[in-house]
């Protein structure tokens, strides 16, 4: 779906998008053209039913003609000042709750439990290498976990969080790894390129998941909210993968809505330039990671105090 977008006095030409893409994936795709980050964008002529297109909508729903010229309004975040401003309202990570009380209502609900196994029969895995036998489970965001995706830089590598090869590297020899982010895959193949995840010679990922992974679950207090269901890779993988030996580390904590025992919430790693030297996060969870796998059964865990938990193993605290 070839599409021509007008900015800053310069057109360019958008050639990788299919009808099934969103208007969220077009403006992803404009970023790494201009600069300009999607919350800033405003594209003009992006028009549904006569109200303009939300992020979630598809281009082929849009009825484009090939070469339809649009123009985008925004500006790139030029100086370092500008990425170091608050992220604009509605931010996930700043709107995310606590999930204890919203738990017992959602996570045995039958219907987000069918939604799970519609998931298990349709989602599609590429498998990149085969799970091992007797090897524990990571599940890791990306965004905000892995790297910083809001700031501006020359090259991933700057926003990438400090020691991630390394904890990689060393998560690898106890557990499989699996990355699930709620974006497109097309992205975050992408990043996992560009970050040198999935080049690594000394770890190797398993598979990745998407948002068309992901369930949405109705919450009596929150209405409607999008969540990663670990029983979607269970009943795929369920001869290698449970409850007992899996971990999922994000940033956003409602993610965990539908299996809050398994969820670890990281802290999140932004302004990349202020906090490159001084986030020692991956640092701490290896050491964690390390401890916890001589564990029959994660169930035992609470990983909301998973610092207090390290600095018991490590003699820290009585």
């Amino acid at each position: 779906l070839p599409i021509i977008v007008k900015w800053g006095g310069q057109e360019y030409s958008v050639t990788t998008l299919s009808e099934d893409d969103t208007v969220l994936d077009l403006k992803q795709f404009l970023k790494t053209l201009t600069g300009v980050l999607p919350e800033r964008q405003k594209l003009l002529g992006l028009k549904v039913k006569g109200k303009p297109a939300e992020n979630d909508v598809k281009l082929g729903a849009l009825k484009l003609k090939p070469n339809t010229k649009i123009m985008m309004m925004g500006t790139r975040e030029e100086s370092l000042e500008d990425v170091l401003c608050p992220p604009p309202d509605n931010d996930d990570v700043i709107n995310d709750f606590d999930i204890e009380d919203e738990v017992v209502e959602v996570e045995n609900r039958e219907e987000n439990l069918l939604k799970i196994s519609r998931r298990v029969k349709e989602y599609k895995v590429e498998v990149l290498n085969p799970p091992r036998e007797g090897k524990k489970l990571l599940v890791l965001d990306v965004d905000y976990t892995l790297f910083d995706h809001r700031s501006c830089a020359e090259t991933g590598v700057e926003l990438m969080r400090p020691y991630l090869h390394e904890f990689l590297t060393s998560a690898y020899e106890d557990y499989d790894i699996v990355i699930w982010s709620a974006t497109n895959m097309k992205w975050i193949e992408a990043k996992m390129k560009e970050l040198g995840v999935s080049t690594n010679a000394n770890y190797k990922i398993t598979f990745m998941l998407d948002s068309a992974a992901m369930i949405t679950v109705h919450t009596p207090r929150r209405g409607l909210i999008d969540v990663k269901p670990l029983g979607v890779i269970w009943g795929k993988f369920s001869e290698f993968y449970s409850k007992k030996n899996t971990i999922m580390f994000d940033d956003i904590g409602r993610n965990f809505l539908m299996n809050p025992q398994n969820g670890l919430k990281i802290r999140p790693f932004m302004k990349a330039h202020l906090n490159r030297d001084k986030d020692k996060e991956l640092v701490k969870l290896t050491q964690y990671l390390k401890e916890i796998a001589k564990l029959d059964d994660f169930l035992e865990l609470n990983h909301k105090y998973w610092e207090r938990y390290l600095s018991k193993k490590q003699g820290q605290l009585p």
